[in-house]
Order: structure tokens, then C-alpha cells, then sequence
């Protein structure tokens, strides 16, 4: 393990390295909660001569950077994603990375029985910094065995997670006997690591402001026994990631309300569903709300059964432009027809060709009216049923 922290401070601490403080935050950022940088770690040990390590960056939930196993390389995957921090300065935390894991993979196979690991495993750890108006606070590294807490660094120490049993407790009675290991903690991520954050914050301004409104729509799931429904809200494509769904009936929150985990679409925006399982009976009248910075106070309601409001509103709107172009086309029609009636001042040379004549322009316009009339009859019956279907849901 000392070996390990050792490089870490051979690849950091260079003499270029620079330790100021933090830069001055803006409020740009919409969430509530600090944003974070962490790096994340995902080390599979398939026996004692075989390793796969994966690593990532992330800005609070947005992926910034990844890790090519293969190359050893940093994969930037956002423009911004080098912050402030120069070419030279990158350079080296590459070598950094390279050492890093180099180190790790060899010191976890050396103890691996010493530390009671059982081949196959995993160890997964998660080390970053916080940020709080400005200030850099709340520094972490936690590490884990097969999923489950191994230990953490609180404060100045290292301390075994609850439950890990007394081999965590044996490594971090060992690792807290070296002041060193300490230092250079505190010098990744109490100085470097706000920095870097710093940088990023800022070169990633528009990425974090973004704004993408969710939709939403109603589905039903399989029953839950006999006579019950289960009733499914699913919300897609909205950004920044915190949300807020919820059957509701009237203004009253459905307790029973179960919600999946937010995951990531293809395109950067997230995807969540809400549950809520009812007997048959009870479904009429709940609905579901949805919340989010986007929508600007202007929540998301779909009745169940229904459509949203907005949907509802858009179906008035059409409905009745299509009608008033009908009637604004049969007013101009009425004139034209009357056109060609001839005067009873003026005489007619050819009263029986005229006769026939208006005869055959009489029927046309008859027929054209029954047409239209019939037209008209069908479109409101439609519209009469689509709007009773709506209501009555």
C-alpha cells in the first residue's frame, strides 16, 4: 500500500506542480447539492497474473473522462474536459495514471492472501473533492471489496467501513502509522483536486447550464394479483439530472408511489419511471406530476386515462381552427353562386339554354352543400367523440 501512495506522490508532487488554492466559484450551476469531481476505479482480479483495470472521471453526473487500458492513456470526452490545467501538467498526471495502476496491481497480488482476498474479486474505489461557495471541502476516497465498504479517509485517518471486518481494521491501523501517505492526501485532493475542479467548473459553464424539458406519458405494467393495476409514469429526456415524479390524486402525494433508478440516454439526457400499484378500481381519478428546473414552475400533470393538459389544450385548438376554416369557406361560397343569377332588368336572348344552364349550376350547388354539410356532420361527430373520451378518462 505505501508503495502505491509513493508513486502517487512521485507523479503529482512534481516540481511544476502548483498547490494555490482554489479559484473563486460562480453560482452558474443549477444543482442544489455541491458539485464533485471523483475518479472512479473498477480493478478485476481474475487470479494472481491476470487484471483488468477501468477508470472515469466525472463532473457530479456528466462523464468527463475515461481510461484506455490498453494504451494507458487519458480519453478526454469533453471539449472542456482538460480544464485550465496545461499540456505539460496533463503529461504528468497520465504518467500519474500509468504508475497508479501499475503500483496498485501489484501490491493488491503481492497481499492478496495477506489481505484475505478470494480470486476471483473486485475492488472498486472512488477518490475526489467537493465544492462549497467557493471553498474546497468534504475530500473523499472510499474503497470497496466486491461491492461491499472496505474503508474510507474521514478527516486525517484512515477508517475501516462498518461491518468490513478486523482485516479493514488491520489496514487502516497500518496505513495511519505513515504520516507521509497523509500528506500526499491531502496534496490530491485537498490542493490538486480543487484546482482541477475549479477549472473544469468553468470551462464546462454552458454543458452545466443546460436546460432539456422531459416528457412524459402513462403505461401499465403487469399486475400485482388479482383485481390490482400496476400504473407505470415514464419521464425521458430531461437534463440536469435531479427530478421529481409522483402519482398524485388531486394535491394529495400517493405514498405508495416506487421510483426506478435515473438512467442515462445516448443522447447526455436521463430517463426515470414511477409506479404506483393500485386496486382496479382506485385508478380513476390519480395522475402524475412531474417537476423539474426546465419546466420553470409549469409541471408536468397526465391524468391516468388521459392526456396532459398541454396535449388536451393543443387537440381544442386544432379542432377549432379546423372548424372555423370550414365556415369561413362555405361564407365565401354563398356569394359566389349568386354570381351569375341574370338581372329581371335586362332581357335574355336565350331563356331556355340559360334555364337549363342555371338547372345544372342549382344541382352542382346543391350537391356541393350536401357534401359539405355532410362533411361538417362527420368532423364534429369526431370531434364530439375525441373530446368525450378525453373528458370522460
Amino acid at each position: 500500500m505505501l508503495l502505491l501512495f509513493l508513486l502517487l506522490f512521485q507523479g503529482v508532487c512534481g516540481p511544476e506542480e502548483s498547490t494555490a488554492a482554489p479559484q473563486a466559484l460562480g453560482s452558474h450551476h443549477p444543482a442544489e447539492e455541491p458539485l464533485s469531481f471523483r475518479m472512479l476505479q473498477i480493478s478485476s482480479f481474475a487470479n494472481h497474473s491476470w487484471v483488468k483495470n477501468r477508470g472515469s472521471g466525472w463532473l457530479g453526473e456528466l462523464q468527463t473522462h475515461g481510461w484506455d487500458s490498453v494504451l494507458g492513456t487519458i480519453r478526454f470526452l469533453r471539449s472542456w474536459s482538460q480544464g485550465d490545467f496545461s499540456k505539460e501538467e496533463l503529461k504528468r498526471f497520465q504518467r500519474l495514471f500509468q504508475f497508479y495502476f501499475y503500483g496498485f496491481t501489484s501490491v493488491v497480488q503481492a497481499f492478496a492472501s495477506q489481505f484475505q482476498f478470494e480470486y476471483p474479486f473486485e475492488l472498486q474505489i472512488s477518490a475526489g473533492c467537493r465544492m462549497h461557495a467557493g471553498e474546497a471541502s468534504n475530500m473523499f476516497i472510499n474503497g470497496a471489496y466486491q461491492g461491499l465498504d472496505f474503508l474510507s479517509f474521514q478527516g486525517s485517518s484512515w477508517e475501516p467501513a462498518p461491518g468490513a471486518g478486523s482485516w479493514a481494521q488491520n489496514v487502516c491501523k497500518v496505513l495511519n502509522q505513515y504520516r507521509d501517505v497523509k500528506e500526499i492526501v491531502w496534496v490530491l485532493l485537498g490542493h490538486t483536486c480543487p484546482r482541477f475542479l475549479a477549472g473544469l467548473l468553468e470551462a464546462g459553464k454552458s454543458d452545466l447550464e443546460r436546460q432539456v424539458k422531459p416528457e412524459a406519458w402513462l403505461s401499465s405494467g403487469s399486475s400485482r394479483g388479482p383485481g390490482r393495476l400496476l400504473l407505470v409514469c415514464h419521464v425521458s429526456g430531461f437534463y440536469p439530472k435531479s427530478v421529481w415524479v409522483m402519482w398524485m390524486r388531486g394535491e394529495q402525494e400517493q405514498r405508495g408511489t416506487q421510483r426506478g433508478d435515473v438512467l442515462p440516454n445516448a443522447d447526455g439526457t436521463w430517463y426515470l419511471q414511477a409506479t404506483l400499484n393500485v386496486a382496479v378500481g382506485e385508478a380513476a381519478g390519480l395522475s402524475c406530476r412531474v417537476k423539474h428546473s426546465s419546466l420553470r414552475g409549469h409541471d408536468i400533470i397526465i391524468p391516468w386515462g388521459g392526456y396532459s393538459i398541454l396535449l388536451i389544450l393543443i387537440y381544442l385548438t386544432v379542432a377549432i381552427t379546423l372548424v372555423m376554416l370550414v365556415i369561413i369557406g362555405t361564407w365565401f361560397k354563398i356569394p359566389s353562386s349568386t354570381q351569375n343569377i341574370p338581372s329581371p332588368y335586362e332581357p335574355s336572348p336565350a331563356v331556355s339554354m340559360e334555364a337549363k344552364t342555371q338547372d345544372t349550376r342549382s344541382s352542382g350547388h346543391e350537391l356541393c352543400l350536401a357534401e359539405e354539410s355532410w362533411l361538417k356532420k362527420r368532423f364534429l361527430k369526431k370531434c364530439k367523440i375525441g373530446l368525450k373520451q378525453l373528458w370522460c378518462h
